[in-house]
């Protein structure tokens, strides 16, 4: 009894100043912890202010993982991992002084939770089920706790009590109680639902002897099993390890190669610096007296000096009770006393300086004040890891759309009244987002963009082909963007035209038909364009009313599909008037007769381009096409980036409208500012001069001698002008005609549409409030989120104040 005493001296000394020695001090204490009493001071340690403080840490800790804390956050812990014969469970038992299960293959199949304190005047321990996850291992809303069985007082029955709380972990779904009074041999032969369990089985020991210490107890770490069991434990393993605040211990058995141990590959993958991890080499005495050079190699990884196998907090060395003194029940200082004279009396072990690396006693001295140290520097980050948390959920919770208040018959037509005034001012431009007017515009442009390059490509020559295209009076515009159902046609081809289209005409008389077939020409070209229009503004359509529908209805699942379906058809109905009216518009240019009365536009037209044809005949060089190919023409469907190539049609359209300017003396002006006199301007000038005032350009082709293809040039030019009176129509008249047909219209007809159809299907139900509660019936994910949201800021809030209790009692 007085070795074990003074091992019990030499484990609670203060530490030496060897390498490889537990550094508690390497870990900053907070303000306000307390230091151990010195051994040699005579006071009762379980009631100096340290062992109050370790006491109060320890309880903390514990309320904290019935709170479920360590789910949320990082509690700091210890956590033992080995594989199976490496001594963990003899550890187990050595450390916590209660007897586990033992049977072949694998026993442990869940985590316990052992948390010792030594404010106790006897034995006794209780046990509790935390079920934190569900039967498939995905986290519960809030772990419960429930306990297991009658407080024990006898040793001898905390095994068989074990087993129980174990099965009960295995069978969720099977009452805890039915467990309660099973045989050692009845639990053997259940057959669970489940092989492994994240549960936790919690054990709580009260025992003058112990040291204050709490620790996970994992299931060992397996190879010889299927596959899946394999993974299952490696996995929950590294679950726990790999949090920075956990203290790992890891049980290698010294008659075997460290690197051959599953728990250091899975501590050094968890903490590759080795700043956690803490090695217990247990079985010395498996080796013989002629494994010298093991003994050597122990050692030397003991004493720190190996390169190879360095932890920050070094290895401790115990040896444990074998098979035939577990037999005999020795109490634990008997086991303890054994080992301490074994390490005492045997080489090499008993010449290592560092006594403290030997035996359970220091070792658990140790790792408790390196747990409570730990949790003393975690106390302040756990607290902002908290508040963050708590802010998060607080955050979360509030941007979910509350419980519904309303009368739902209220709420329903609230929401069906909103969306209605909403998609109105969307429609009218007068909402603040302008995307359905904007976007529509933008299409609108790209659609008169299509109508221009659809105008007649004349070129009053032989070989049209040698020759620029015409597309304006002046020359100041060429097309970029010209349809590809656009013709060249020269003079030939347009007598061609007349000629087949004589019947009893009297001569000098060219058919009526004849400009009418070169008329249909261009119009037959409108139909493509229009249908890109309007199926483009369709698709805007479509998704400023998906946008509408989830913002007005989305927070009722049932109210949005089916108002999102009532809404969908009126859409429906109006996009296929639309596409009548537009098809009705279509038909007034594409079908005789060819009309207007806009004769003095049409007149004016048709002069000029009589005139520019003729004077281009007569200056055939001035036109010819430069060597090298025109830009083919590009078709596709409408973007909003080429809205430039519109706005550039729209700059040199006005340039063509631009007045003949006035001539006057060595310069002219117009839409550019001044230039220099052109030789028309000078003969306008010198015509002034002789008397005939008034003239345009114009005019000087009539001083042209008389052409062969005068009538061709006429008809082209006849042509010509009806295709910019019938542009200038149709580039309103089908936007207009697909804004009335289309979204005012609606608009108008939408909210009594709705409000009908909303009404005979009520009436038409047995209960019209249930039926309006059904449609304003909460998303069950919403109502899941607020649940599991409700749940967690409760559950932080009981973790803030239990953490701000500790603090306040500091």
């Amino acid at each position: 009894m007085d070795l074990l005493r003074n091992r019990r001296k030499q484990a609670a000394s203060t530490e030496p100043s060897t390498k490889p020695s537990l550094d508690v001090t390497s870990i900053s204490s907070l303000s306000g912890s307390a230091s151990p009493p010195e051994p040699w001071e005579e006071v009762d340690i379980s009631s100096s202010d340290y062992a109050r403080r370790r006491r109060e840490l320890m309880e903390m800790m514990v309320d904290l993982r019935s709170m479920g804390a360590d789910a949320l956050i990082a509690l700091p812990s210890v956590v033992v991992i080995g594989g199976q014969s490496a001594g963990k469970s003899s550890l187990v038992e050595a450390v916590s002084g209660i007897n586990v299960p033992r049977d072949s293959g694998t026993c442990t199949r869940c985590p316990m939770e052992c948390n010792m304190s030594s404010y106790a005047t006897s034995w006794s321990c209780t046990i509790t089920l935390r079920f934190g996850f569900d039967s498939n291992g995905l986290d519960l809303q809030k772990p419960t706790n429930v306990p297991f069985g009658r407080t024990i007082t006898d040793r001898s029955e905390f095994e068989v009590w074990l087993r129980r709380a174990q099965a009960a972990i295995l069978n969720p779904n099977v009452p805890c109680s039915t467990f309660h009074k099973k045989t050692i041999e009845e639990l053997r032969n259940i057959k669970n639902t489940l092989k492994f369990s994240r549960n936790v089985v919690c054990v709580s020991i009260e025992d003058p002897d112990a040291t204050d210490l709490s620790f996970y107890d994992l299931p060992g770490l397996i190879q010889n099993e299927e596959a899946e069991i394999v993974a299952l434990v490696k996995c929950l393993a590294e679950h726990y390890i790999e949090k920075k605040n956990t203290i790992i211990l890891t049980t290698i058995p010294m008659s075997d190669d460290m690197e051959n141990q599953q728990s250091m590959s899975l501590a050094r993958a968890a903490d590759p610096n080795g700043k956690r991890t803490i090695g217990v080499l247990t079985k010395p005495d498996t080796l013989g007296t002629g494994a010298i050079s093991q003994r050597r190699k122990w050692v030397e990884i003991i004493e720190g000096r190996s390169e190879e196998h360095t932890l920050r907090h070094g290895f401790y060395c115990v040896r444990l009770p074998d098979d035939a003194e577990r037999a005999q029940r020795l109490s634990r200082a008997e086991s303890q006393r054994r080992a301490a004279e074994y390490f005492d009396t045997t080489s090499p072990w008993k010449d290592v300086t560092d006594r403290r690396r030997f035996g359970i006693p220091g070792f658990v001295s140790d790792i408790s004040r390196l747990l409570i140290r730990l949790i003393e520097e975690a106390l302040p980050r756990l607290r902002e890891d908290v508040d963050a948390l708590l802010a998060k959920c607080t955050k979360d919770f509030d941007e979910l759309p509350p419980p519904l208040e309303n009368d739902p018959q209220i709420e329903v037509l609230g929401r069906v009244n909103a969306f209605c005034d909403t998609f109105k001012s969307f429609v009218n431009g007068s909402h603040e987002d302008k995307r359905l007017a904007q976007r529509n515009r933008a299409l609108y442009a790209i659609f008169k963009r299509d109508i221009r390059g659809t105008a007649p490509d004349f070129r009053p020559f032989n070989v049209p082909e040698d020759y620029v295209p015409l597309d304006d009076t002046k020359g100041n515009m060429t097309l970029i963007e010209r349809d590809s159902g656009v013709k060249v046609m020269g003079i030939y081809d347009i007598r061609r035209v007349i000629q087949e289209a004589i019947g009893w005409e009297l001569p000098n008389n060219v058919p009526y038909q004849a400009k009418a077939n070169l008329i249909a020409q261009f119009t037959k070209l409108w139909v493509a364009p229009s249908e890109r229009c309007l199926a483009g503004v369709n698709n805007v359509l479509d998704q400023v009313i998906d946008t509408l529908i989830s913002t007005h209805f989305g927070r009722f699942k049932v109210l949005e599909e089916y108002f999102g379906n009532l809404i969908r058809i009126q859409v429906d109905i109006c996009r296929t008037r639309a596409q009548d009216a537009v098809k009705t518009a279509l038909e007034l240019e594409t079908a005789t007769p060819h009309y207007t009365q806009n004769t003095h536009y049409l007149h004016t037209l048709r002069e000029r381009w009589l005139a520019h044809y003729k004077t281009v005949r007569s200056r055939p060089s001035m036109y010819m096409a430069p060597v090298f190919s025109p830009m083919p023409s590009r078709r596709g469907s409408p973007e909003l980036s080429e809205v430039h190539s519109v706005l550039e049609v729209e700059r040199d359209e006005a340039r063509y409208d631009y007045p003949t300017p006035i001539p006057g003396w060595g310069v002219s002006t117009g839409p550019g500012g001044t230039y220099p006199e052109t030789p028309g301007a000078k003969a306008l000038r010198a015509l002034a001069e002789a008397g005939y005032a008034g003239l345009r350009i114009s005019d000087l082709a009539r001083l042209l001698p008389p052409d062969s293809f005068e009538e061709e040039l006429v008809v082209m030019a006849d042509v010509r002008a009806y295709y910019h009176v019938a542009y200038k129509r149709i580039i309103d008249h089908i936007p207009l005609t697909i804004e009335h047909a289309l979204h005012h219209a609606l608009a108008k007809q939408l909210s009594q549409s709705l409000l009908t159809s909303l009404l005979t299907d009520v009436a038409s139900g047995p209960n019209f409030s249930e039926r309006m509660k059904e449609l304003v019936s909460e998303d069950p994910s919403i109502a899941q989120k607020r649940l599991m949201l409700s749940t967690r800021k409760e559950r932080l809030l009981n973790i803030r104040r239990r953490l701000m209790t500790f603090s306040n009692s500091i």
